[in-house]
């Protein structure tokens, strides 16, 4: 068995992992995880009882019972680079013994939902609706520092958004990877579904521009003029991509499902969007918890 030594797999002295700062026995194999930390309070609020909670860097973690359900809540921060260090070390929590440093015989798959915010990016989708991404669009390059099989990326409909938006050389190569369908079904069911675009920042990354004049000033056109077999580009937000990959890298299920606080195209931003969120936590706890 493959041993991991103690630079790449990093164990506090506690036992805990060295990021999240989490043990084994602290995770349910059912985790929401939302970027703001205030959102982790906000959602295990609802629990009926709170067994484990866990503070370091931007990585708030509670571990408790709703409606008999035990779930993880966990914020990742923002980015896909935060997303990698977070399923890693989620995957090493449940596969990989901490005391031995070798992998599990028996592997455990993790469901994990993300309950973000986004920007739409389609004229018709409402601010202060939800959107379930059936496919995360990475422009953050992520998933090409790892090996993989071509069979986990949408091969037909990433070279058809290329050649759409002549995809300029210089920027990272896109991948698109595709939600757990379970996962799908079970949380994103009657919600508008499409494509979530993860883009690897804010501002130009995204189309903004304040001071720095942005080098494709037409990018977000053409992403948002991209169809294919009826999917659609629905909304930008920052880790959507990270998630599907490495999760199906690692063999867990992973699905988005996002409040639309702004469209980007009709330029209106939500009157309160902290509401529409409390109603998206209530939707996510109740259908994971069926």
């Amino acid at each position: 068995m493959k041993e991991f030594k103690e630079s790449e797999l990093i164990i506090n002295p506690d036992g805990s992992i060295y990021h999240l700062k989490l043990r084994p026995e602290q995770v349910s194999d059912t985790i929401i995880v939302v970027g703001d930390q205030d959102r982790v309070s906000r959602i295990s609020a609802h629990f009926s009882k709170i067994e484990h909670q866990v503070s370091n860097r931007e990585f708030i973690t509670h571990t408790g019972y709703y409606k008999n359900k035990r779930i993880t809540v966990l914020s990742t921060g923002i980015g896909t680079d935060n997303i990698d260090i977070v399923i890693n070390e989620l995957d090493a929590l449940v596969n990989i013994d901490l005391q031995s440093r070798v992998q599990k015989d028996r592997h455990t798959s993790l469901s994990i939902v993300r309950l973000g915010t986004s920007g739409a990016l389609q004229p018709d989708i409402e601010v202060d609706s939800y959107v379930a991404s059936a496919y995360g669009l990475g422009f953050d390059g992520l998933l090409y520092f790892y090996q993989f099989d071509e069979s986990i990326v949408e091969g037909d409909m990433l070279t058809a958004f290329m050649n759409h938006t002549s995809w300029e050389r210089q920027l990272p190569k896109p991948y698109i990877v595709a939600a757990s369908d379970a996962l799908l079904e079970k949380v994103g069911r009657g919600l508008r579904r499409g494509i979530t675009a993860t883009a690897n920042g804010f501002y130009g990354p995204q189309g903004r521009e304040l001071r720095i004049p942005l080098a494709f000033p037409g990018m977000n056109t053409a992403i948002e003029s991209f169809a294919y077999q009826g999917e659609r580009i629905m909304n930008y937000e920052m880790e959507t991509s990270a998630l599907y990959a490495l999760s199906r890298l690692l063999g867990h299920n992973a699905v988005t499902v996002c409040a639309i606080i702004a469209n980007r195209v009709s330029k209106q931003y939500s009157q309160d969007y902290m509401q529409t969120i409390d109603r998206l936590i209530i939707e996510v706890l109740d259908r994971i918890s069926e």
